[in-house]
C-alpha cells in the first residue's frame, strides 16, 4: 500500500499530468464511454447527429432511466430489485382500468397507480427485512405476481389510456418530449434523496456495512422498507410514462426492463456490492444503452448482434469498475464532496464532445442523398419462423427492386418497436413497413411518420388510430374460423378439444382466438375443455399440452394459434398425434408443412408469409414513388392438408 501511495504522489510534471488524466478517466469512466460512443456514432452515421434523433435518444432512455433511478436506491443499499418492470406494467394497468372500466377520476387513478407501486415495494421490503428472504428471491416472486395481476386485471388485452394522461407521451411546444422532462425531474429527486436526505445517507451506510449501520443506531429494517417503497414509486412513474407513449396499458409491457435498469446503474458506476452509486451515473448508464440501441439501429446492425454488443458493454462496465477500484479511483458516492470539481468535469466533457462531434460532422457534409430508395421494416419478432419468412420475402424483393432495406426485431416489445419506428422516422427513410407488436401501441409512432410525410405500410396486422398507406395482410379472424371448421369437420362435428392461445395481449392472439370462437359456434357438438396460452412458443406448447393431457386424457382435437405451438403439442401427444388426436396449426411454416406432410399435423391455416413480405415492399415502393396503392391488399389464407401440401408454397 505504501508503494502504491508513493507512485501516485510523486513524479515529474509530465507524469503527474498523465496520472491526473488517468485518474480523471477512471473516476468518470461512464461519462468517458458516453462521449466516445456519441463521437463514434456521429462519425459512422450522418443520421445520428440531428435534433430529432437526439431527442429520440432522450425519449428512448426515459423509461429505463426512471426505473434505474429507483433501482439505484436498492443497489446502493446492497440489494436488488427484479420486479420493477412488472410493477411498472401493473401500475399502468391499474391506472388505465381505474380511469376507464371503473370510472374513477383520472387524478385518483394516477394516485392509485402510484399507490400500487408503493404497495409492491413495501411487500418486497417486508419479505426481505422481516421475512428474511434474499432480495433476489423476494423480488423475483413479486415479478411474477405483479405480471400475473396485470394480466388478470386487463384480461390479457391492452387498455386504452385516458387522453388526459396520454399527453405525458407528447411534446411541449411541438418539439420537447414530455418523457424527457419527467426523466429529468425524477433524476433530480433521486439525486436529492441520495445526497441531501437522512434516508439517502442511510442507504450508503447500509450498503457499505449493514451490521455497522445497525450498531450505529440505524433502524435498518425500516430503512429497507422505505428503500423498496421508493423503488416501487419510480417503477410506477416509469409505467405511466411508458403507457402514455403507447397510448395504452400493455399487460406485457416493460418485460425484461429490470435487467436494463440494473445494467444502467452498474454501467453508471454503482457496485452490486453496495455502498456506491449516484443518480448522475445512472442517467449516463441509461443514455449509453439508448445511444447504443439507437446507433446500432441506424447502422442497420442485426437485432441479434445488438444483444451481443449490449451484453459485452455490461460485462466491460463491471470489469472497469473492478479495475477502477484496484487503481484506487475515487469511490462513486452521492455523499462525497468535490461537487464543484464534478460540475467542471461535466462542463469540460460537454465542450470536448461538442467540439469533436462538430468536427466529425464535416465527414457527412456534402454527401448527397443516394438515389437508392431506403426503407425500414420493423417486425414484431424474429424468434418465430412465420416472421422470419416475412423478412426473407421482403429482403428478396428489396434486392430485386434495388431497395436498401433495414430490418429490425422488436422482440414482441411494443415500446422497443416504438423506439425503432422513431429511429426510422428521424433517419428520413423513404418508406416504413411495420408489423405491429400491438395495433394500438404502434399508433403514436406511425402518426409521427405520417407527420414527417413518410409512407407507412402495415403488414400482417393493422395499426389502429393512425393512417397507413396500405395494409398487406391475411385475415386472422377468418383464418381462425377456417381452423375451427377444419377440426370440427375432421371430428364429425362432435368431440372434445383444447385450444392453445398465443401470447396474451398481442393482436394476433386476440384475433385468432376470436376466429376460433366464431367458427365453433356452428358446431355445438364440439366441446372446448380447456384454453391456455403458450405464447406462440414450441417449448411452451409442449409443456402446456403435457399438463392439459393430465386433466383431459380423452381429448380428441387441438387448435393451436400458430404452428410452433402445434408442433409442441404434437410432441406432447406422441403416438396419439395424427391418429386418435387431430391437431390444427396456423401460419404454414416450413416445419408445420413438413408435419402436415408426415401426417402428425392434420392441417395448417397458411398465410403465405413470404408473399406478405414481398407485397409489402412492392407497395411501399409504389407509395414512395407517389403511385396509387390499394387501401388493403389481402393475401388469401389457405387450409393446407396432406392432400394439397405438395403443391403449396409459402
Amino acid at each position: 500500500m505504501a508503494t502504491d501511495t508513493l507512485k501516485s504522489t510523486t513524479g515529474a510534471g509530465g507524469a503527474s499530468a498523465s496520472g491526473g488524466l488517468r485518474r480523471l478517466l477512471l473516476d468518470n469512466g461512464a461519462l468517458t464511454a458516453l462521449i466516445v460512443l456519441v463521437i463514434a456514432m456521429s462519425a459512422l452515421s450522418g443520421d445520428f447527429l440531428t435534433t430529432d434523433n437526439l431527442l429520440n435518444v432522450g425519449v428512448q432512455a426515459a423509461v429505463t432511466a426512471i426505473l434505474a433511478f429507483g433501482v439505484t436506491f436498492v443497489i446502493v443499499s446492497a440489494g436488488i430489485d427484479l420486479s420493477v418492470g412488472s410493477v411498472a406494467a401493473l401500475s399502468a394497468t391499474v391506472l388505465a382500468w381505474s380511469a376507464t372500466s371503473a370510472g374513477v377520476p383520472v387524478f385518483l387513478a394516477v394516485l392509485l397507480a402510484i399507490a400500487t407501486g408503493i404497495v409492491c415495494g413495501l411487500v418486497n421490503g417486508v419479505l426481505i427485512s422481516y421475512g428474511k428472504l434474499p432480495p433476489f428471491i423476494a423480488t423475483l416472486a413479486m415479478l411474477s405476481v405483479a405480471r400475473g395481476l396485470s394480466l388478470v386485471i386487463s384480461e390479457g388485452s391492452p387498455i386504452a389510456f385516458p387522453d388526459s394522461v396520454s399527453h405525458i407521451g407528447d411534446t411541449l411546444g411541438g418539439w420537447l418530449p414530455v418523457p424527457v422532462l419527467v426523466m429529468v425531474v425524477m433524476g433530480l429527486i433521486a439525486a436529492f434523496v441520495l445526497g441531501r436526505t437522512y434516508i439517502g445517507r442511510s442507504m450508503y451506510a447500509i450498503g457499505g456495512n449493514e451490521e455497522a449501520a445497525r450498531l450505529s443506531g440505524l433502524r435498518v429494517k425500516k430503512q429497507k422498507l422505505a428503500i423498496y417503497a421508493f423503488s416501487g414509486v419510480f417503477a410506477a412513474v416509469a409505467g405511466v410514462v411508458l403507457a402514455a407513449r403507447l397510448s395504452s396499458a400493455q399487460p406485457q409491457a416493460a418485460d425484461g426492463y429490470e435487467l436494463d435498469a440494473i445494467a444502467a446503474v452498474v454501467i453508471g458506476g454503482a457496485s452490486l456490492a453496495g455502498g456506491t452509486g449516484k443518480a448522475s451515473g445512472t442517467l449516463i448508464g441509461a443514455l449509453i444503452l439508448a445511444v447504443l440501441r439507437n446507433g446500432l439501429n441506424l447502422l442497420n446492425v442485426s437485432a441479434f448482434w445488438q444483444q451481443v454488443v449490449i451484453g459485452v458493454v455490461i460485462a466491460l462496465a463491471v470489469l472497469f469498475d473492478t479495475l477502477r477500484r484496484k487503481a484506487g479511483a475515487t469511490p462513486v458516492a452521492g455523499a462525497s464532496g468535490g461537487k464543484g470539481k464534478q460540475a467542471a468535469t461535466y462542463a469540460l466533457a460537454a465542450v470536448v464532445t461538442v467540439a469533436i462531434v462538430g468536427a466529425t460532422s464535416f465527414l457527412h457534409n456534402g454527401s448527397s442523398a443516394a438515389s437508392t430508395p431506403k426503407m425500414g421494416l420493423s417486425l414484431s419478432t424474429l424468434n418465430n419462423p412465420f416472421f422470419v419468412q416475412i423478412r426473407a420475402g421482403a429482403q428478396a424483393e428489396a434486392k430485386r427492386l434495388g431497395v436498401d432495406l433495414t430490418v429490425t426485431d422488436a422482440q414482441n416489445d411494443a415500446s422497443q418497436q416504438a423506439n425503432q419506428l422513431q429511429n426510422f422516422t428521424s433517419s428520413n427513410l423513404g418508406a416504413i413497413i411495420v408489423n405491429p407488436v400491438d395495433s394500438d401501441a404502434a399508433s403514436n409512432s406511425v402518426k409521427a411518420a405520417d407527420k414527417a410525410k413518410i409512407p407507412v405500410v402495415a403488414v400482417d396486422r393493422t395499426v389502429n388510430n393512425a393512417a397507413v398507406d396500405t395494409l398487406v395482410a391475411s385475415d386472422n379472424v377468418a383464418g381462425g374460423e377456417l381452423a375451427a371448421k377444419s377440426i370440427a369437420e375432421k371430428l364429425g362435428g362432435k368431440g372434445k378439444i383444447v385450444i392453445l392461445q398465443g401470447q396474451a395481449g398481442t393482436s394476433a392472439a386476440r384475433e385468432r382466438a376470436q376466429g376460433f370462437a366464431n367458427g365453433l359456434k356452428a358446431y355445438p357438438g364440439i366441446q372446448v375443455v380447456a384454453q391456455q396460452p403458450a405464447d406462440f412458443d414450441r417449448t411452451k406448447g409442449l409443456d402446456v399440452m403435457s399438463n392439459l393431457l393430465q386433466a383431459h386424457p380423452d381429448v380428441q382435437g387441438v387448435i393451436a394459434a400458430n404452428d410452433e405451438m402445434a408442433l409442441g403439442a404434437i410432441k406432447a401427444l406422441g403416438s396419439k398425434a395424427g391418429k386418435s388426436v387431430s391437431v390444427v396449426g396456423f401460419d404454414g411454416t416450413p416445419d408445420g408443412l413438413k408435419a402436415v406432410e408426415g401426417g402428425t399435423l392434420y392441417a395448417s391455416v397458411a398465410q403465405q408469409p413470404t408473399q406478405l413480405g414481398k407485397i409489402a415492399v412492392d407497395n411501399a415502393l409504389k407509395a414512395l414513388q407517389g403511385k396509387k396503392v390499394e387501401e388493403t391488399v389481402k393475401v388469401p389464407v389457405k387450409v393446407v392438408t396432406k392432400e394439397n401440401v405438395a403443391g403449396f408454397s409459402g
